[in-house]
C-alpha cells in the first residue's frame, strides 16, 4: 500500500456535489502520470458546503484538505500539489 494518498469524500452529499467525477479525473491522471498514490473513496469528511472534498497526503507536502474540487482542481492538484510540491491556492480548507 502506497503512502501516499488521496481520498475522495463519497458520501450522499459528495456524490451530490460531483465526487465521482472528480474521483475519475484524479484515478486517470495519476495513471497517465505513473505515479506511486492511491486514490481512496471514503465516508463524509464533515463539511458538506464545501463538497467535493478531497484530503491529499503525500511525502514532501503537508496534509490538506481542498474543498470545492472540480475536474480543473483535481488536474491542478496532480499537477501542482504531487507532482511539483506546491500547494493549491484558492481551495484549501485545511492543512
Amino acid at each position: 500500500r502506497s503512502r501516499n494518498w488521496i481520498r475522495v469524500g463519497y458520501s450522499t452529499c459528495g456524490v451530490a456535489a460531483g465526487a465521482k467525477e472528480v474521483y475519475d479525473e484524479l484515478l486517470e491522471e495519476v495513471q497517465a502520470h505513473n505515479l506511486d498514490v492511491q486514490i481512496i473513496k471514503c465516508g463524509c469528511l464533515g463539511l458538506c458546503s464545501a463538497e467535493p472534498l478531497v484530503e491529499v497526503n503525500v511525502e514532501g507536502v503537508p496534509r490538506v484538505f481542498y474543498g470545492k474540487v472540480n475536474k480543473d482542481v483535481a488536474q491542478k492538484i496532480v499537477d501542482d500539489h504531487i507532482c511539483q510540491k506546491r500547494l493549491v491556492e484558492g481551495h484549501i480548507y485545511d492543512i
